[in-house]
């Protein structure tokens, strides 16, 4: 509604109807924060810890495993936490991915502590002068266990062992959920305080239109977009092209 005053007001001097779509098309790219993705900025801070979040389904995982190997491509030495103990194959899915990558993996067993597979994870790292470590948290819980208060730990177990990480928070959503990411994203940055967006399954009819909701509301940067099932289907995203295709 807000986006919508701003172009009454401009409609006046507006003479065709290509003239009103592009004024909203730079309405809708203004709601974006320009901010540099992931891989833009050197590493400062070693290791660099990228703690994944997101429902089950999202193509968590598998963007998890995309990163690794775009850092791996860069000569980064990558190590995977697979924290997701809750869920069925979550750690075999994850080892897949690690060997994939050419990655490290800290795992236990199916069930155990997501907080201390971290911990392990993050002396692991520093023991082995490691650049980036990767953390795949669960979607949901079999038991009733709050989601939210495990992955607050699981972010604070991060923190104890190495002050100052997690130094992002990485959000998978997907663009087929519509309205209802919004509400996902706000759950989950109010426990984990969510740093980036990825938005994944761009590949079929959604067009994800849900994150310039997100974007205006939350304002979280969207660093990713998903469009495919192979490695360079992981795109930096781009809010001019992505509102382009949004009118195409």
């Amino acid at each position: 509604m807000e986006m919508m005053e701003r172009i009454r007001k401009k409609a006046k001097r507006l003479k065709t109807a290509d003239e009103l779509k592009q004024v909203l098309k730079d309405e809708l790219i203004a709601l974006f924060p320009d901010i540099p993705p992931l891989f833009a900025e050197p590493i400062s801070v070693k290791p660099h810890v990228i703690m994944m979040v997101g429902v089950n389904g999202t193509g968590k995982t598998t963007t998890l495993g995309k990163l690794a190997m775009k850092y791996t491509r860069q000569g980064q030495k990558v190590l995977i936490a697979a924290a997701d103990t809750f869920r069925a194959a979550a750690i075999e899915q994850v080892e897949v991915w690690a060997n994939r990558a050419g990655a490290t993996i800290v795992r236990h067993k199916e069930g155990a502590d997501p907080a201390a597979v971290a911990y392990d994870a993050m002396e692991a790292a520093i023991a082995r002068n490691i650049d980036i470590v990767l953390v795949d948290t669960a979607g949901r819980l079999h038991t009733q266990k709050n989601l939210m208060e495990e992955l607050k730990k699981i972010k604070r177990s991060i923190n104890k062992k190495f002050e100052g990480a997690p130094h992002e928070v990485l959000m998978v959503l997907d663009a087929t959920t519509g309205q209802n990411a919004i509400s996902q994203a706000k759950t989950f940055h109010k426990a984990v305080k969510i740093t980036q967006i990825a938005l994944t399954k761009l590949d079929g009819t959604a067009k994800g239109g849900i994150v310039a909701a997100i974007a205006s509301t939350m304002d979280i940067p969207i660093s990713y977009i998903g469009v495919g099932e192979e490695i360079d289907d992981l795109q930096e995203f781009n809010s001019k092209q992505f509102i382009n295709a949004l009118f195409d």
